[in-house]
């Protein structure tokens, strides 16, 4: 009996390889080659998909708005640009029991109201399904579920019943018979994720499908399945918290980036009107460390609390964490606090946290960052009701940050009475309740704090 062949498939970028090596070939990523067996090429796995289209202008192409529909769900139509798109794939991602699926069953049990809907489950039955809808208080929506792992068999019921919406959950489970891979393996997600893209832009049916995570974040499977998709959102939050958050990185239909806020309830996850209330500890007086900033995700400001601990260090190495924010910006912000601001910790241990469990990418948390370490080195809570923000370059001027008018009117809205900012983001006109001090340097920015107490 011959032996079956077997290659090596990148986790990465799905290159494949004959032999195992401990660099990948074609991406460069280090221990990601995974062994599989080898596909003989079939001849009619691609004879369905659509015939080339013919060259034309650019400026005869009819561009038209794209129709959306709501998925009935507030945060989540905020995270996708406005709702779904017909034709649509979009790929969910997070840790497992973070609320994937919870959140895909109430919004497809309301959207069965008006519209044709499927679900298809891969790792659960339908007793489990209807059990969870039952607890969540959906068990008379008229949802049509499936419970199927062959790539063939929900490739014909796409077909036959012509569903608006279709959930995969998950694409890992799912394997085509043309593949002796296993299910799960990179090329059948890899297969199994182009063969329902192409049914979904053919029948105009948004597709939506839950992908696992690594141990890493990251979606499993090759990188390549992201680019397969139109959308790519992510579950963010600890599974022991209530509050659950969606992002966006990737959307062809809409800006990336966005945020959307749920609270983890008995009834399923609620959307959060009013998220910058979570971000904010409630203080029954002035505490040391703490420092108020507006940030931006997407088009909603939001107001997180930076907490700092600086404590003095008793190893040869003064310790640098950072939980929520960037730790190589820490450093490099303690090198400019201390060269331009004279404000020394090189033998104190810092610690940053935004509190949360908030992820804040953007450099605008930096002017925040600083006060806040400040303050609990010198045990002396900053002043009530200040807000900041700012960006700090490494000559120690504080840049402007975007839409700084709308973070300044989203302060004033919650209560806050002074605003600490970069002078480029000066409004031109007052905003009511809201004291604005500019400032062009950090060290002019800490003594405005000592001149407000």
């Amino acid at each position: 009996m011959a032996k079956s062949k077997t290659q090596y498939v990148c986790n990465e970028c799905g290159g494949v390889t004959a032999k195992w090596a401990g660099q990948c070939p074609h991406c460069q990523t280090w221990n990601s080659l995974v062994e599989t067996a080898e596909q003989k090429p079939s001849a009619n796995r691609f004879a369905s998909l659509a015939p080339a289209s013919s060259v034309q202008s650019l400026s005869d192409i009819n561009a038209a708005d794209v129709p959306r529909f709501s998925s009935e769900v507030a945060e989540f139509d905020r995270v996708l640009g406005g709702g779904l798109v017909p034709g649509a794939v979009i790929l969910i991602g997070g840790d497992p029991g973070i609320g994937k699926s919870t959140l895909l069953l109430q919004s497809l049990a309301a959207l069965s109201k008006t519209r044709s809907v499927l679900y298809t489950s891969g790792e659960e039955s339908g007793a489990q399904i209807a059990l969870r809808a039952q607890r969540l208080g959906l068990s008379n929506a008229a949802m049509q579920f499936q419970a199927e792992i062959g790539l063939e068999a929900i490739m014909a019921t796409l077909q036959t019943l012509k569903p608006e919406v279709a959930v995969i959950d998950s694409i890992q489970t799912i394997y085509s018979g043309e593949l002796t891979a296993a299910p799960g393996s990179v090329s059948q997600v890899r297969e199994c994720a182009a063969q329902l893209t192409r049914v979904a832009k053919a029948t105009g049916v948004t597709l939506i499908m839950v992908g696992h995570v690594t141990k890493e974040g990251s979606l499993a499977g090759p990188r390549v399945l992201e680019h397969i998709v139109d959308t790519v959102l992510y579950f963010e939050g600890d599974t022991q918290s209530s509050f659950r958050l969606i992002r966006a990185f990737k959307n062809r239909f809409g800006a990336v980036n966005e945020l959307g806020v749920f609270a983890m309830t008995e009834k399923g996850l609620k959307g959060v009107t009013n998220p910058s209330a979570m971000f904010l500890s409630q203080h029954n007086a002035g505490v040391s460390g703490s420092c108020v900033m507006v940030t931006q995700e997407g088009t909603r400001p939001l107001l997180v609390e930076i907490q700092a601990l600086v404590d003095a260090s008793h190893a040869p190495a003064a310790r640098r964490l950072s939980v929520g924010l960037e730790q190589n910006r820490l450093a490099m912000l303690l090198a400019v606090l201390h060269r331009h601001a004279g404000v020394a910790c090189f033998d104190q241990d810092v610690f940053i946290n935004a509190v949360g469990g908030v992820k804040i990418t953007e450099p605008a948390a930096d002017l925040a960052v600083l006060l806040a370490i400040v303050s609990s080195l010198r045990n002396k809570p900053l002043p009530a009701g200040l807000v900041v923000f700012g960006e700090i370059g490494l000559a120690g001027e504080i840049r402007p940050a975007p839409r700084g008018q709308e973070r300044l009117k989203e302060a004033a809205k919650l209560g806050f009475t002074h605003a600490l900012i970069p002078k480029a983001n000066a409004p031109k006109q007052k905003i009511e309740g809201l004291i604005v001090i500019a400032v062009e340097r950090i060290d002019e920015a800490l003594d405005q704090v000592r001149k407000m107490d």
